[in-house]
């Protein structure tokens, strides 16, 4: 008889553990300080074309221009993340070494250049905001909060130097009428403090809308796929042609300022995942 107590009292304290335990799991799950994960996917494409192929790919612009990239680069930093009731949260705002990435169509896997965020708020998100560059705020800071993501930079060629900063968007490649031929060079950026230089600040900021509510959970990562297209470079809302006097353009001139003010409405959310 004792020994059947005993297993009964057994049997009790291991149903009451088991409760206790899901409960507390239920309870992380929903606190408010419950953080997860997030990722972006960014695809780079021609929205006739499809994905981008260096040094395939051939495009026909508004003007009549063919033209293909052999380099696509852009960096994106100031993520930020809008709930269903207004609020923003910002990942590491200003913070290069933990919040500024560098899409590079050269390591695109299937088209793609995936983005993994962590400590996310557990939320229900309706938009998402980022900007493209880094801003000034940001490079003000000097090298506090950015000497690792200086490197990273410097690695893939989009710095100008440390007195004057980064390269935003940088895109090479081949254009002509007949056939794309001729060699150009469009690389955007502030160079240094704008104000105090009195030079265009190219940084912008994107708020795009999500198709499907992103709902961040403790077990749920909701991936957010992001399509840009390149079509926006030469045939956005400022048609533009390549020549001489811009096919090797460098900085914040007005044919930067165009392509810039182009590229900042390539963006789109496609779908969400929440899986």
């Amino acid at each position: 008889m004792k020994i059947y107590k005993i297993l009964s009292l057994l049997s009790i304290a291991f149903t009451f553990f088991t409760i206790i335990s899901c409960r507390n799991s239920d309870e992380d799950d929903s606190s408010p300080e419950t953080k997860g994960k997030l990722q972006l996917k960014f695809e780079n494409g021609f929205n006739n074309l499809g994905d981008i192929v260096l040094n395939q790919t051939t495009q026909t612009s508004s003007g009549g221009q063919k033209h293909q990239f052999s380099t696509l680069k852009y960096v994106i930093s100031n993520i930020s993340l809008i709930d269903e009731n207004g609020n923003e949260f910002k990942y590491n705002e200003n913070n290069p070494d933990k919040g500024a990435f560098i899409i590079n169509q050269e390591k695109a896997v299937a088209g793609i250049v995936y983005l993994d965020l962590d400590e996310i708020p557990k939320k229900n998100y309706k938009k998402i905001k980022f900007g493209l560059g880094i801003s000034q705020n940001a490079y003000l800071f000097g090298q506090n909060g950015q000497a690792e993501f200086w490197e990273k930079a410097k690695k893939e060629s989009l710095t100008w130097s440390w007195a004057a900063g980064y390269i935003f968007v940088k895109l090479e490649g081949k254009y002509g009428t007949a056939s794309a031929n001729t060699e150009f060079m469009n690389h955007t950026g502030n160079m240094g403090n704008v104000t105090a230089n009195n030079t265009p600040d190219l940084y912008r900021e994107v708020t795009l809308d999500l198709p499907t509510t992103a709902r961040v959970s403790a077990s749920v990562k909701p991936s957010i796929h992001i399509l840009a297209d390149f079509n926006q470079y030469l045939s956005g809302e400022i048609a533009l042609n390549l020549s001489s006097t811009n096919d090797m353009a460098m900085g914040s001139n007005q044919h930067l300022i165009n392509v810039t003010n182009n590229l900042t409405k390539m963006f789109k959310v496609d779908h969400v995942h929440n899986d």
